[in-house]
């Protein structure tokens, strides 16, 4: 496709909220029945019928899959854990994540659909682009080089490392644009300081895979480099991109994003944070609601840039808080089944504190209507759930933080 050099990358970005999702619905249940031609997504989604799911409310219905879960799948039905219905070999790349997770890359161009979010961050047909993500088996080199390329630009494959060598790259093809993790820039930043080498072409940055602070972000800025955030994973691509206006991380087209209560897969309240869980659309290896297991929250309206999509905070922490208590693993999903046992109650939040050397928990619960018989009776799912006795304490809705915790472990603190 011709790619703009205006500010959007198409027109598709700044459609309207409510034609994007009925067009996402639309595709949604041809790529379920592609997804269920795999033996994986046949047994999970046994007795689905795609044409019904065709909103937010249907595909909530859905079970998760855990990315967590994906090494123990993978190991147990190799390369994929049975999510894809082709062979390794009508893939273009094959790649390993820790874990070991086995991502295959789609032979089309810009298959993690990075070219938006370069584009966001004011990367422009023609640029020479500086790649500094590592190349070596796990994707993310190739993620963001094969969107620079689609977006028109020419790549340095870098990689991370032997600032040097760098050096004399940049020097002698002065690129206006870097992809990398944000501590690696300022590194190369010091580095070419402390060698009185010229690093000054690069003009702007698209950073990921590392915390981008403000402190961090003031600095790169000092040196004359605007710098924005991507989110992503190596197993769906990009998710989510910075933007001009600075507002909250605008979520990438061609995937359904929902925010689901951690250890659930239940959307939380508009605003709340909680675990991102995504369904690519992609028919050569789709997602189906696959919980990544870091935090967020959707921001109301639109961005000021013009792009319409969902916003979201970035990334707020982790989901899996699963802790030990008293030599017992306690996890999300156990609280989540008290909830869905009482459905009276509001948010929970467990908390696990030291005292007299031993460990104690706590569990509070939002409730509207407290009553010593309800605690009584949350008192005993408790110990049924966890096979651990602990303390219930109901407090007024509203009252616990929106920060997506459900497991509080304050003992490294007490």
């Amino acid at each position: 496709m011709a790619v703009s050099t205006t500010e959007h990358y198409d027109a598709i970005e700044t459609r309207a909220p409510a034609a994007r999702e009925a067009e996402l619905f639309s595709r949604l249940p041809e790529i379920l029945r592609k997804a269920m031609q795999a033996p994986g997504y046949a047994e999970r989604l046994r007795g689905v019928n795609p044409a019904h799911i065709t909103s937010r409310a249907a595909l909530a219905t859905l079970p998760v899959l855990r990315k967590s879960d994906l090494p123990a799948l993978h190991k147990a039905a190799p390369p994929f854990g049975g999510f894809v219905n082709k062979p390794p070999g009508a893939f273009a790349r094959l790649f390993t994540s820790p874990g070991p997770i086995f991502e295959p890359e789609a032979t089309r161009d810009d298959p993690w659909r990075g070219a938006r979010a370069l584009h966001a961050a004011g990367f422009r047909p023609g640029d020479v682009v500086l790649n500094t993500f590592s190349y070596h088996l796990t994707p993310g080199g190739f993620m963001f080089d094969m969107s620079a390329r689609a977006l028109g630009c020419a790549v340095i494959p870098a990689g991370p490392g032997n600032t040097e060598a760098q050096f004399e790259l940049i020097e002698a093809y002065s690129p206006v644009g870097y992809c990398g993790t944000p501590d690696f820039l300022k590194i190369l930043i010091d580095a070419a300081i402390a060698a009185d080498r010229d690093v000054s072409s690069i003009k702007r940055a698209i950073v990921s895979g590392a915390a981008f602070p403000p402190s961090l972000q003031k600095e790169i800025k000092s040196h004359g480099i605007e710098a924005y955030q991507a989110f992503g994973t190596a197993d769906l691509g990009l998710i989510a991109f910075d933007t001009t206006a600075r507002d909250g991380m605008v979520v990438n087209e061609d995937i359904i994003l929902e925010i689901v209560r951690p250890g659930t897969g239940k959307p939380v309240a508009e605003g709340d944070v909680g675990e991102i869980v995504v369904t690519t659309l992609d028919p050569d290896h789709p997602w189906i609601r696959l919980a990544i297991g870091d935090l967020t929250a959707a921001l109301p309206g639109t961005s000021a840039c013009g792009r319409t999509n969902l916003r979201i905070k970035g990334w707020m922490g982790r989901a899996d808080q699963t802790t030990k208590v008293k030599g017992m693993f306690v996890r999300p999903e156990q609280i989540a089944e008290i909830t869905k046992r009482h459905p009276e109650l509001g948010r929970l939040r467990l908390v696990v504190r030291r005292d007299n050397e031993q460990d104690v928990m706590t569990l509070r619960c939002e409730c509207a209507a407290p009553t010593e018989a309800l605690r009584e009776a949350v008192t005993s799912t408790l110990r049924a759930v966890t096979n651990l006795g602990g303390s219930v304490e109901l407090t007024l809705p509203g009252s616990l933080p929106n920060d997506g915790k459900v497991i509080a472990d304050e003992r490294s603190s007490s």
